[in-house]
């Protein structure tokens, strides 16, 4: 639980710092909120916490434990009324929002205060219903929660609508886990409502009520992160791809690098020192870095390859046998009289299929 708690402070100050370099994005000022109100909901759970806060007024630790936690479903609703309407729009619907939260909290305090001192601040399983401020306390938070979890859901799913894999997947899965949260409250309240009438509560109903919050909240946590998770997937694929080019462009490259060592595009620090091998973003510099190299130097032999009798269009392996030659006629200074020729070309204008090709000069380099 005290490693939830250190996790939460943590996911806290890191919003914090984030909020402290754009304090204008209101989306992510919402998003903030949330986790801090989140995070202070759950450490009323702790035992000291809850010892303290019921030490100082019966029952406040469960009333200090459901304000906040009805707050971060608000900021949850207003965070996606900032991602999904303009400014102007979003700032309305959520003034409009806070009006029955802030109903919901006063009547929740009332019935806290209301509330005899025997029965008051008692767990939800071991709460009396039978007492009428309970009955109102419980009911009240969680018909707030049903409207928001809904509302919110709804919002979900009009993003996901508009949204483009993998975004859209994450959408569904946290609009299907907010429209089960909110089944799940409205099944407690119907519960609250039968034990506050005197009637025994079907078992079904609590059965039901917890395995939607056992679906619902992994769904929820899931949802959230699949796109980051998606997106970090996509990114390393794409890093072992350049990493594995870059490898594969070794010969290719070595062989143009003695010819043509100006072309070398140097930088500090150099791509062998340790912290350039263990960046991630380093890989794609040496990979960008070594295709150009390698572009650069068959661009100042193709008039060689040109007297060597290549023509556009040649197969890899006939630029890999005409090639060392090539180079060797350059070395010694032979006066080339053709025209610079283009030679492994890509079907694509893009530096990956560029890459590509001198991949596949690269290969027959290592058959000759």
């Amino acid at each position: 639980m005290y490693l939830t708690a250190a996790l939460f402070l943590l996911g806290v100050l890191w919003k914090v710092y984030q909020l402290a370099q754009a304090p204008q994005d209101r989306a992510l000022r919402a998003v903030t909120a949330c986790l801090a109100c989140t995070a202070v909901s759950f450490s009323t759970g702790l035992p000291a916490e809850n010892h303290a806060l019921n030490s100082m007024a019966v029952g406040a630790s469960s009333l200090v434990s459901n304000v906040p936690l009805m707050a971060a479903v608000y900021f949850l609703l207003s965070f996606y009324l900032y991602s999904a309407t303009d400014r102007q729009r979003a700032s309305r619907r959520a003034r409009l929002e806070a009006i029955p939260l802030t109903v919901t909290l006063i009547v929740i305090t009332v019935a806290t205060i209301a509330t005899p001192v025997g029965v008051r601040g008692r767990p939800y399983g071991s709460a009396d219903l039978h007492v009428p401020q309970v009955a109102v306390f419980f009911i009240v938070a969680q018909l707030y929660l049903v409207y928001a979890l809904a509302t919110t859901a709804s919002w979900t799913g009009r993003g996901a609508r508009l949204a483009q894999r993998p975004a859209t997947i994450g959408l569904w899965l946290t609009a299907g886990s907010l429209t089960g949260m909110a089944a799940a409250n409205a099944l407690r309240t119907a519960m609250d409502l039968i034990s506050w009438n005197g009637a025994a509560v079907p078992a079904v109903l609590n059965q039901s009520a917890a395995m939607l919050y056992a679906l619902a909240v992994p769904a929820f946590v899931v949802g959230l992160s699949y796109p980051a998770v998606m997106m970090r997937v996509a990114g390393l694929r794409i890093w072992l791809q350049h990493r594995r080019t870059y490898q594969q462009l070794g010969p290719l490259w070595e062989l143009l690098h003695e010819a043509f060592p100006q072309d070398a595009l140097h930088r500090a620090p150099t791509a062998g020192t340790l912290r350039e091998v263990l960046c991630i973003r380093g890989v794609h510099r040496r990979y960008y870095r070594r295709v150009i190299e390698c572009r650069d130097g068959l661009v100042r032999v193709s008039p060689y390859l040109a007297q060597q009798g290549v023509q556009d269009g040649a197969t890899p392996q006939a630029l890999a046998n005409r090639l060392p030659p090539a180079l060797r006629a350059q070395a010694t200074g032979e006066p080339a009289s053709c025209q610079a020729l283009a030679v492994a070309l890509p079907r694509e204008d893009s530096i990956d299929a560029d890459a590509q090709q001198l991949v596949a000069l690269s290969d027959a380099l290592g058959t000759c």
